[in-house]
């Protein structure tokens, strides 16, 4: 699961670093209602994210944004707090009206449920309806990490709770997704993310069972994570046999690990060990349900799976990459047939 380094334009670097600060290194939880959020931090902070891989020649596309991920996990990993990790990725982001997609910009909603399903964990698209799902938290007293904020009345604007009355956020037109205190009346908290891991449901009988070999090691927890998030067994099946060969103890040369093959960076977003199988599988079936939502094919999802989902945009289609192509044409020969 590698990406390929994408092409992109110039802008003023020390320009850049000073908004992504800005918007990284929020001023200290304050009693009274904040009038700035000033550029704060150390003057490391671009070698941070350089260091992590992130360009700063340009905008930050979702490749690089698994980088900043990895920079930013310094969480627990519970999934209230990979939400908060995955949502700090997102940082200048432009605000746009109606935007779902982070290439162009988000708006407020857009941004809380592309956040999520990140992560397979769908939310509806309008923060009204944003404000009445998953489970009510009674005060922000009582709320953590992840949980959804909604204020207005009616409901008008959403965001993800960060812990010490901080928030990240896709404010208003001009603006960026941004951290900051938080600075107007609450009027519902909703969380979506359970305070433990989904229990696996039973196997057994569902129509598919592994045919041995190193995807019968693996077949319970290709068929669990496969009947938590909607996506056949034998996808993941084909997918860690092109990958890694069903080993879970695999390094590529280009640093991608374990039975999935996710880079570091990306799998420190996901918030999962990618040398345990169970996590692996599990975080590959949330990414390619994501990528079947936002894409509609089997094929394309898998080329986002091998390429990133910025190269599928850019390209319309699989990426003109002999690797993504026959990555793809492996995986769909096997669910095929082909042995």
């Amino acid at each position: 699961m590698t990406f390929p380094a994408p092409a992109i334009g110039t802008v003023d670097v020390a320009a850049r670093i000073d908004r992504i600060r800005a918007r990284f290194e929020p001023a200290a939880p304050a009693t009274a209602t904040p009038t700035s959020t000033a550029p704060r931090g150390s003057d490391d902070f671009a070698a941070l994210l350089r260091s992590a891989g992130v360009d700063l020649t340009g905008p930050l596309l979702p490749e690089g944004r698994t980088h900043l991920a990895s920079a930013l996990a310094g969480r627990g990993a519970g999934l209230g707090d990979a939400v908060v990790r995955q949502g700090m990725t997102y940082l200048g982001v432009p605000y746009l009206w109606g935007g779902t997609d982070p290439n162009v910009g988000l708006d407020c909603s857009g941004f809380v449920q592309r956040v999520h399903r990140d992560l397979g964990i769908e939310l509806p698209r309008v923060s009204r309806d944003q404000a009445r799902g998953g489970q009510p938290v009674a005060s922000l007293a009582e709320a953590r990490p992840g949980d959804v904020l909604a204020f207005g009345e009616p409901v008008n604007h959403v965001a993800i709770y960060t812990g010490d009355r901080m928030m990240v956020h896709a404010p208003r037109r001009g603006d960026v997704v941004t951290h900051e205190p938080i600075d107007r009346p609450i009027t519902a908290i909703r969380r979506y993310t359970p305070a433990a891991p989904v229990a696996a449901p039973a196997i057994g009988g569902a129509g598919w069972a592994p045919t041995g070999g190193g995807e019968a090691a693996f077949g319970d927890l290709f068929a669990a994570a496969g009947a938590r998030h909607g996506i056949d067994p034998r996808i993941l099946s084909a997918v860690a046999r092109v990958e890694s060969g069903y080993d879970p103890t695999a390094v590529s040369p280009a640093g991608a690990r374990g039975l999935m093959q996710f880079m570091p960076a990306t799998a420190a977003g996901m918030g999962i060990d990618p040398m345990d199988p169970a996590q692996a599988i599990d975080g590959a079936a949330r990414y390619l349900t994501s990528q079947l939502r936002d894409f509609g094919s089997l094929e394309l999802a898998l080329a986002a799976y091998n390429a990133g989902p910025g190269a599928v945009r850019r390209h319309g289609g699989i990426p003109p990459y002999a690797e993504t192509q026959n990555y793809v044409t492996k995986v769909m020969s096997i669910l095929n047939g082909a042995r």
